[in-house]
């Protein structure tokens, strides 16, 4: 929080104390309260999704701040694209935010930012989702451990290929040296869509002897329901 200056929101330009103002922050795209517990689909009974039944992934649950929508993709663009380091305090905040409101889950032990290879690292500069954990980490008093879990194949974007395409592309493509035998990891990643990248680290994790695995992420793509099943 801003004690002493004023500054003006990112979004609309209006003078505030923050880095959002009120009224947008209050107008930020919301996901459902009823949702899958599990990877955050939208159920009318807010129990777990048909999908996650059939197939459970290897994570527990899923934490998202937003829906994947303007001007929550614009924001995450800006820090991912624009090296905009402006933005990820924003983006940690609102997480942080709704960690609170779900603090009936168990505190994680440790923090593993989703790893890029060294090509998309080198290209990009930095590594958006390590950004968002050192906040994150610190806020909590949480370890983050950025040097123990690798991907270890150059892929293609996920966002170049179609949905169904997704989960082969990513296949056995992480690799963790840590013992986590009975350990709740919480993984830090800016975008959730089909939760194939990080189900296949989660697999990992598992076979590292995580007892629980918590997705945490800005932001939720919530597509027609149609491409999925």
């Amino acid at each position: 929080m801003k004690l002493f200056t004023d500054c003006n929101c990112v979004l609309c330009g209006a003078t505030t104390s923050e880095d959002l103002c009120l009224l947008c922050e209050m107008e930020l795209p919301r996901l459902s309260k009823n949702c899958c517990p599990i990877c955050l689909w939208p159920v009318p009974t807010a129990e777990i999704c048909g999908t996650c039944l059939r197939n459970p992934p290897a994570f527990t649950r899923t934490i998202a701040a937003m829906r994947y929508t303007f001007p929550v993709d614009a924001l995450v663009r800006s820090l991912k694209y624009q090296s905009n380091f402006a933005i990820a305090p924003i983006l940690a905040n609102l997480l942080l935010k709704q960690f609170k409101i779900s603090l009936q889950h168990r505190r994680p032990d440790i923090i593993l930012p989703m790893p890029l290879h060294p090509i998309r690292l080198r290209e990009r500069g930095f590594n958006q989702a390590i950004e968002l954990g050192r906040l994150i980490a610190k806020q909590l008093k949480i370890p983050l451990l950025v040097d123990h879990c690798y991907r270890i194949r150059h892929t293609m974007p996920q966002t170049d290929l179609p949905w169904s395409e997704r989960q082969k592309n990513v296949r056995k493509v992480f690799q963790c040296d840590l013992n986590l035998s009975g350990q709740h990891v919480a993984i830090i990643d800016d975008v959730m869509t089909t939760g194939a990248t990080l189900n296949e680290l989660a697999k990992v994790l598992r076979q590292q002897g995580a007892g629980e695995i918590s997705n945490w992420v800005i932001a939720r793509t919530l597509p027609d329901k149609n491409i999925i099943e």
